[in-house]
C-alpha cells in the first residue's frame, strides 16, 4: 500500500510547516497553493523558541536559519521619553534550550519551500491551484475543490484536508458559514526595513511608545562590514474614530505619507525620523484579526494556522503558532493514525488555549505594559519602579509567555512533540 495523502490547502508558513512534518513521519503531502509563483514577500517577523525546537527536529539547522534572519537577544520595552520600561534577554540569552530568531519572512518562506520540494518532488506543491471547499464523502475520504489559474474546476481526494489558507480562509468560511467578519480595530501598521546599524545589544527586539501610538524595531540580519543590517520597522497608531477601509488592504506606500505621526521621535540612541526616511520600502496594513471559532475541525477537515486563528501580531507570534499548530497535528497523527480521530485530539489540544491567546492579543499581548504605563503616567517617566513596580512587570510578562506556550522552564523540561524516527503505522 502507498503512503496515504494528506491535502493542504494554502503553501504559506503553516502550510509548508505540516507538509515537512508530514513527510517525516512518513504521510504523503500535497499542497494547493493560489498563486502562481512563490516569491520572497513581506518583512520581518520573529520565529520563538518553541517553533525553533521544531523547526530543528525538522531538520532545519541553526546555519539556514541564520541565512534568513539573525539570533534575538533582547525584547525591551520603552516609553515616551526613552526611558526603559521593561527589557529581558530572549533566546538562548534568556536560558532557553533553543534561540529565537528575528528573520524575514519572505526568505524564511522560500527556505521552507525549498526543503520541501528537496525532500518530496517538484508536484508536493501545485501552484496556481486555489482550493475554493471540500466535501466530506461517505466513505471516509475527503475531496478538495480547487478552481486553478485559467477558471477551470477540478477535485482531488485525500486522507483528510487541511486548510491552511490564511485568514480569508475558503475552508474556514464554508466549516463556518456564519462568522462574523474580519475583526479591526482601529490600529494601522506601517511597515518596512531600513538599512542602519542596530541598537542596544546589536539584536535588540524594541517596542517604542504607548499601546496606541508606537515603533517596533528590530533587525533581521547579521551586521555587514560596515557595521550595518536589515532593520525591521512597524509604525504603529490606534484611531479612536478609524476611517472605512477594506479589511484586506495590504499596500505600497510613501513613508511621507506617515512620517509626521512621528516627528520628534528623536534620542540620543535613536532618530526613528531618520531611520523611516531611509526605508527600503514600506508598506500599510491594518492589524486585524478574526473572532475564535468553537471547532477547527468538520469531519475529515481541520484548519490550521491563520486560517485557524488570525490573531493580531502583538506577541510575535502568529508563525510559530503555525508551526506548532503543524507539529502538533503531525503527533496526533503518529498516536491516531492518518484519520479524523487525530484531527479531533489536535483540535482539543489547541482550538480552546489559542483561542484564548487570540483574545490576549486583541487586548495588546505583552505590549499590554505600555498601555498600563500609559494609563498611569501618560508614558513618560523618570523611574519605571514609581509607576509599575518590578513584580508586577514580572508577573505580566510571565503570564503572556505562559498562554502563548513558551514559559522557558516549561518549555525546557518538556519532551518532544514528535519523537525522533516517530512514523505512522
Amino acid at each position: 500500500m502507498g503512503k496515504p495523502v494528506v491535502l493542504i490547502a494554502g503553501g504559506g508558513i503553516g502550510g509548508l510547516s505540516l507538509a515537512l512534518t508530514l513527510e517525516q513521519i512518513g504521510v504523503k503531502p500535497v499542497v494547493f497553493e493560489a498563486v502562481p509563483e512563490l516569491k520572497p514577500l513581506g518583512v520581518g517577523i520573529n520565529i520563538q523558541p518553541n517553533a525553533v525546537r521544531e523547526l530543528l527536529d525538522l531538520g532545519i539547522s541553526l546555519e539556514e536559519l541564520d541565512g534568513v534572519g539573525v539570533p534575538a537577544k533582547e525584547w525591551a520595552l520603552v516609553g515616551l521619553n526613552g526611558n526603559d520600561i521593561y527589557s529581558e534577554p530572549r533566546g538562548l540569552e534568556a536560558g532557553y534550550n533553543w534561540p529565537q530568531y528575528a528573520v524575514h519572512r519572505g526568505r524564511f518562506h522560500m527556505l521552507l519551500h525549498r526543503k520541501l520540494i528537496e525532500r518530496c518532488g517538484d508536484d508536493a506543491v501545485r501552484l496556481g491551484s486555489r482550493v475554493a471547499g471540500y466535501r466530506n464523502n461517505p466513505g471516509g475520504t475527503v475531496a478538495c475543490l480547487i478552481t486553478l489559474a485559467d477558471g477551470s474546476r477540478t477535485e482531488e481526494h485525500g486522507k483528510l484536508l487541511i486548510g491552511a489558507d490564511g485568514i480569508h480562509s475558503a475552508i474556514r468560511a464554508q466549516m463556518h458559514p456564519g462568522q462574523p467578519p474580519i475583526h479591526w480595530g482601529g490600529a494601522v501598521m506601517w511597515r518596512g526595513t531600513t538599512r542602519a546599524p542596530a541598537i542596544r545589544t546589536g539584536s535588540s527586539f524594541v517596542g517604542l511608545g504607548t499601546h496606541r501610538h508606537r515603533m517596533v524595531i528590530y533587525p533581521i540580519s547579521h551586521p555587514d562590514a560596515d557595521g550595518t543590517a536589515v532593520i525591521n520597522w512597524i509604525a504603529e497608531v490606534t484611531y479612536d474614530d478609524p476611517p472605512e477601509r477594506e479589511s484586506g488592504w495590504f499596500k505600497p506606500v510613501e513613508v511621507n505619507d506617515f512620517i509626521g505621526q512621528f516627528e520628534g521621535w528623536t534620542w540620543d540612541w535613536l532618530d526613528v525620523p531618520e531611520l523611516l526616511r531611509n526605508a527600503d520600502l514600506a508598506y500599510e496594513n491594518p492589524m486585524i484579526d478574526r473572532d475564535p471559532v468553537p471547532t477547527w475541525h468538520d469531519g475529515g477537515v481541520a484548519l490550521l494556522g491563520d486560517a485557524a486563528h488570525a490573531m493580531y501580531p502583538t506577541g510575535s507570534n502568529g508563525a510559530s503558532q503555525a508551526i506548532i499548530d503543524a507539529r502538533v497535528l503531525g503527533a496526533k497523527m503518529v498516536a491516531h493514525g492518518v484519520t479524523q480521530d487525530a484531527l479531533a485530539a489536535y483540535d482539543s489540544e489547541l482550538c480552546g488555549p489559542v483561542s484564548e491567546l487570540i483574545l490576549r492579543n486583541r487586548g495588546a499581548g505583552p505590549f499590554g505594559l505600555l498601555n498600563v504605563v500609559d494609563e498611569r503616567c501618560g508614558g513618560e517617566f523618570e523611574h519605571i519602579d514609581d509607576v509599575v513596580p518590578p513584580d508586577e512587570r514580572a508577573e505580566f510578562m510571565a503570564a503572556y509567555k505562559a498562554a502563548a506556550g513558551f514559559a522557558i522552564e516549561k518549555l525546557n523540561a518538556s519532551s518532544p512533540t514528535i519523537p525522533a524516527g516517530a512514523c505512522v503505522d
